[in-house]
């Protein structure tokens, strides 16, 4: 079964530099959401984290992506990607030279609204206000890993 709605039609959502645009939006269906994200070279990237209800694959497009899974990091390149399991600690970052695009694939899905939410934060210039990415990132079953 297949549907069809206006998320792909959406305007993509500018976290920083970063820019996601939705593909499937699973929060209606509390299913499987996907996602296109572009990370320039040098962006400021989410803090390493987990999430407590959901698993995540990352599969690149374009460019080299830096990810993370608990204690492995790998520089993935277009067809290479990686899984988080539910609970781990990942986290992405592009300390190359071209840009980076990936698809995120989230199961169940957090949707777009968080990429909102956090663009909120985010975008409001100078240094992220910490406490307020926070309580977005716990609103949204996200939970730091906590600072080597």
């Amino acid at each position: 079964m297949s549907t069809r709605d206006s998320t792909s039609d959406q305007e993509p959502i500018m976290v920083g530099k970063m820019r996601i645009r939705y593909l499937i939006d699973g929060t209606a269906t509390r299913g499987m959401g996907v996602f296109e994200l572009s990370v320039p070279p040098g962006s400021n990237v989410p803090p390493p984290h987990s999430h407590t209800a959901n698993e995540e694959c990352v599969y690149v497009l374009e460019g080299v992506l830096r990810y993370a899974v608990d204690d492995v990091a790998r520089d993935l390149r277009p067809g290479d990607w990686m899984l988080t399991p539910r609970g781990s600690v990942h986290q992405f970052s592009n300390p190359h030279e071209q840009p980076a695009r990936a698809l995120i694939v989230l199961t169940p899905d957090i949707g777009a609204q968080y990429f909102r939410d956090v663009a909120a934060v985010v975008n409001l210039g100078g240094p992220p206000d910490q406490a307020g990415l926070l309580a977005v990132m716990t609103r949204y079953g996200l939970v730091p890993a906590p600072r080597k």
